[in-house]
């Protein structure tokens, strides 16, 4: 695992690269050892199909990658209290702030990525979005924010020093061929440790 303190197991998306089936996740979260947790990155959308999809791969955490109704947190947590919530935030423009803002305290944390949901671009898009709204985000949210989105090596402290997130969370950075790029993945880490 290199030092990660999570491993996202990305399910079915419309878009993105590290897609794999609910059977290799399920094997995955199986098999990764403590204190790192397995995140489920779902594009489901009700609280019913979130729930039954994180239950499905055996995980506590789920990173809800589009922007759901702040009504689908309260619906979640009555009916799955354990299951850990990440919302994701597209960071299109300054709006973020405003639609990181309507969540309020509901999930239990927020990651700020590069998507494009108007265009069913949900994530995994190697772009970096405008780190100065970021930095506006993890400034106003209630909860701990992890940054996504362009993220690699060679500016893991650049975005650490401009955004002063929570956390990095990295896909389509770390990939040659679309696999994971083992070199990569240490070069990431030691960057994030320095």
């Amino acid at each position: 695992m290199a030092g990660a303190d999570a491993v996202g197991l990305v399910g079915a998306m419309p878009t993105g690269p590290g897609v794999i089936t609910d059977d290799t996740a399920r094997t995955i979260a199986r098999t990764v050892p403590p204190p790192v947790m397995p995140w489920l990155l779902t594009s489901k959308a009700s609280a019913p199909a979130i729930i039954a999809h994180a239950k499905a791969i055996g995980v506590a955490a789920v990173q809800i990658v589009r922007h759901v109704p702040p009504s689908v947190h309260d619906e979640m947590a009555a009916l799955a209290p354990a299951l850990r919530r990440i919302q994701v935030i597209h960071v299109e423009d300054e709006s973020a702030v405003d639609v990181l803002s309507s969540y309020g305290t509901r999930p239990d944390a927020f990651l700020l990525d590069s998507g494009r949901p108007s265009t069913e671009e949900l994530g995994g898009t190697g772009r970096r979005h405008d780190w100065r709204v970021s930095a506006i985000c993890v400034s106003a949210a209630p909860r701990p924010v992890f940054l996504a989105g362009g993220l690699g090596p060679d500016n893991a402290r650049e975005a650490i020093d401009a955004v002063r997130p929570f956390g990095l969370d990295i896909c389509s950075g770390l990939r040659t061929n679309d696999q994971l790029n083992a070199e990569q993945l240490e070069r990431f880490m030691a960057a994030v440790r320095a």
